[in-house]
């Protein structure tokens, strides 16, 4: 509550989505981002986005790219891991800012960008975490499920190929089947994640219904629409 004061800073968590860009294709973005509205026109309209920009090079005509991203409606707060000094020069002098978060990655066999997954006839191996995951930290682990033996608070982003698996209370972003494999799942003892994807389907807290916030539940893809059931 401001008295005397004219503006106060305060620190506060916000949930945003996340728009990974593998291509420098503009209008091939452009054409995908409109093909998810159409199918989930409540997820997105006037949607405020991060761009994860850690594919693109400097040769992608950036202009172009911001032009057609925010033609299809979307607003970008900011741009995450930006890796080359040219784009990232091109990005800041567009007017949008580089954002910094806290990142822990936990590599595996060798996962590449681009790499093309079987997911048939394939054994995941598991990654297992047993401290808790801290706002602003970044749990990635490729061609494995992970499996969290403790609290995932606030502002934590999971990501795994394979299945999640959270034993303790589940807050953050937890995305499984990161590279599309639609029959991956994520299970949690303590449910109130801000986001939950598999295979790039989306839901937001505000969508899912309040008889499941701090239950134990089981989510998974239905008809390529995320659902979500009673673990027990």
């Amino acid at each position: 509550m401001l008295k005397n004061e004219p503006i106060k800073f305060q620190g506060h968590v916000f949930t945003f989505l996340v728009l990974y860009i593998n291509t420098s294709a503009a209008h091939i973005v452009k054409h995908e981002i409109l093909k998810k509205m159409r199918i989930k026109p409540f997820l997105f309209k006037n949607a405020s986005i991060i761009l994860n920009i850690s594919y693109l090079q400097s040769k992608i005509n950036w202009k172009t790219m911001k032009t057609a991203i925010l033609s299809t409606g979307l607003k970008i707060v900011g741009i995450l891991n930006c890796k080359n000094k040219i784009l990232k020069n091109l990005i800041l002098q567009s007017g949008l800012p580089i954002l910094n978060y806290q990142e822990q990655y936990v590599k595996k066999n060798n996962c590449a960008k681009n790499q093309s997954f079987s997911y048939q006839n394939k054994k995941m191996q598991s990654t297992i975490i047993d401290q808790p995951v801290r706002s602003g930290q970044k749990i990635f682990v490729c061609k494995s499920d992970l499996i969290i033996l403790n609290h995932v608070n606030t502002g934590a982003e999971l990501i795994a190929d394979g299945n999640i698996h959270v034993y303790g209370e589940m807050r953050g972003r937890v995305l499984a089947g990161f590279n599309g494999d639609i029959t991956k799942n994520i299970f949690c003892t303590n449910f109130f994640a801000e986001l939950v994807s598999i295979a790039g389907e989306y839901l937001l807290i505000e969508k899912i219904p309040s008889i499941f916030l701090g239950k134990s539940v089981h989510i998974f893809l239905k008809d390529y629409n995320l659902s979500i059931k009673p673990l027990f």
